[in-house]
């Protein structure tokens, strides 16, 4: 399949995005999104991007709780990237994977889309149940497409029938009758809603409790756990931290410090919080004491706390 620039996504995103796209014939490009330095939304470079992004481009949104940041627009810079999108005629495509994580409201955390079909982009939206549902073994999910008239979307279901018959033909029943029984009674739609909240407050509380383990003894900032939304703690941790988490402490999260917030329970925080707090002083105190350059080494600042529990080192910029 010939290869042509149509697929923009941010920066970063889920790590399986990129082979997906890349796959289907699709040349990816990346727009900002995230400032890695501030742990915050990078929303006027992103803004920017867009509006550079050629006419007609498919365009990668995360519908809410963003993978692996965690970090969402809030409604005011939904509306503005709204707009954008639709003054330069480029085609949204939301991936929906965590409704109910990011406000632990399910239906509230669908409102960017919705806010999009209002003002009138035709769209497409993926869907996954696999996390909200319980249903990981059964990769439970659904494709929207949201076209201008009847026309048009039976057009669009032609092409997609086309492109399934060869590759998987029928899906799956199992689980996708679990979601439909699940989704068409109101009761146990409303036990569905209730039960997301329930996640996403026990993830919340477990954020507070991290941060506040984090930031005890110490002075680096955490603030950014807090801010963060949904099933992921994007932590700022570097490759040498994640991997001494690893080897010295057998806890496990991926190479770009994406932490699992699901995973972190009353029974392991203080333990989690520790260890991260003891690789950074043992990385930084081997980075000074194996420094051979004086003028370099003398530069540095080290301070031990009272409890020993954490200390910052300085170069040219604060570390903590």
């Amino acid at each position: 399949m010939k290869s042509f620039t149509l697929y923009c996504q941010p920066n970063p995103t889920w790590g399986n995005h990129i082979p997906i796209m890349q796959n289907a014939g699709l040349e990816v490009k990346k727009y900002r999104y995230y400032d890695a330095e501030n742990s915050d939304l990078e929303f006027d470079n992103m803004i920017s991007d867009l509006k550079n992004i050629p006419e007609g481009t498919v365009v990668l949104l995360h519908a809410c709780a963003h993978n692996p940041t965690g970090m969402d627009p809030s409604v005011e810079q939904w509306a503005e990237i709204s707009k954008v999108m639709k003054d330069g005629n480029l085609i949204p495509f939301f991936d929906c994977a965590y409704q109910g994580f990011a406000s632990g409201n399910a239906p509230q955390d669908a409102f960017a889309i919705r806010m999009f079909i209002e003002d009138g982009h035709y769209l497409a939206t993926v869907q996954s149940f696999s996390k909200n549902f319980g249903l990981y073994g059964q990769r439970v999910g659904a494709l929207s497409i949201v076209a201008s008239d009847k026309g048009e979307a039976s057009k669009v279901l032609s092409q997609m029938k086309m492109t399934i018959r060869p590759m998987y033909s029928n899906p799956p029943k199992h689980g996708a009758q679990l979601v439909k029984t699940i989704l068409s009674d109101e009761r146990l739609t409303t036990d569905f809603i209730d039960q997301c909240s329930d996640m996403a407050t026990r993830i919340n509380e477990m954020r507070l409790s991290l941060r506040s383990a984090l930031e005890e003894g110490g002075d680096r900032n955490w603030e950014h756990i807090t801010k963060q939304i949904g099933m992921f703690c994007y932590s700022g941790l570097t490759k040498e931290e994640v991997t001494a988490l690893r080897d010295d402490h057998n806890i496990y999260c991926t190479m770009d410090g994406r932490i699992s917030m699901a995973g972190v329970t009353t029974g392991n925080v203080d333990h989690i919080a520790g260890a991260i707090k003891e690789d950074f002083i043992t990385f930084y105190k081997s980075l000074v004491l194996n420094s051979s350059n004086e003028s370099i080494y003398d530069t540095y600042q080290v301070r031990n706390y009272s409890d020993a529990s954490m200390i910052d080192v300085i170069m040219d910029k604060d570390f903590t």
